[in-house]
């Protein structure tokens, strides 16, 4: 069938992921289960991996979709890198997607674990110089993991040398454990007000 368009256009391809649904879930699944099984340090040191695999070099989201998504994920109660996956499966394929990411994410590292609590006890931990060293020397990379996505996703927020003041001091009050302020909640509660109100503001005023 002759596709109809218009002189000096080309059609463009079809997107590989979004809502459309056409990311294949094998391909969703093992993209979160290299990230789940090479990634020590938790959930921020997994958002550079995550972040370069879903936006860099698949492509299912720019970076702005994808801080959206972190933002929710953040806001949401449990482990973030399963919900920054769930978030992220859900965008593309809806709630299969969403089980597959997360399935992905958590099934390596549970393996891994089961592994370690089979073979590996407290006291080789704590007397083995082999396993202390390798745990040694993985904690700077974890360090820097978990810089790499505060830089980049303070970049893709726009915050500049203007508006640092704001995460640092948030960031120092829920550091202080004092009450009440300390509460992260209140932070994302007032964070939405504020962008809603913003926006409407905007909104109303063209």
């Amino acid at each position: 069938m002759k596709q109809n368009s218009t002189p000096g256009t080309t059609a463009s391809p079809p997107p590989s992921g979004g809502a459309g649904g056409r990311t294949p879930y094998l391909n969703l699944f093992l993209t979160f289960a290299k990230i789940g099984a090479f990634t020590f340090g938790g959930g921020w040191a997994m958002l550079s991996l995550i972040e370069r695999e879903v936006v860099d070099r698949h492509g299912w989201l720019d970076r702005e979709q994808f801080l959206d998504l972190l933002a929710v994920a953040q806001s949401m109660p449990g482990i973030l890198a399963v919900n920054i996956s769930t978030v992220i499966g859900d965008r593309l394929r809806g709630l299969p997607g969403s089980i597959v990411a997360a399935l992905g994410t958590i099934l390596p590292s549970f393996l891994i674990i089961l592994a370690i609590a089979i073979f590996l006890t407290p006291d080789v931990f704590k007397n083995n110089p082999t396993v202390v060293s390798i745990f040694r020397g993985i904690r700077p990379a974890v360090v820097a993991l978990i810089i790499a996505p505060v830089i980049t996703t303070a970049r893709t927020a726009g915050i500049t040398w203007r508006t640092v003041a704001i995460p640092a001091a948030v960031a120092l009050l829920i550091y202080s454990g004092w009450p009440v302020v300390s509460n992260p909640i209140i932070y994302i509660v007032l964070g939405a007000l504020f962008g809603w109100h913003i926006n409407s503001k905007t909104a109303n005023n063209p």
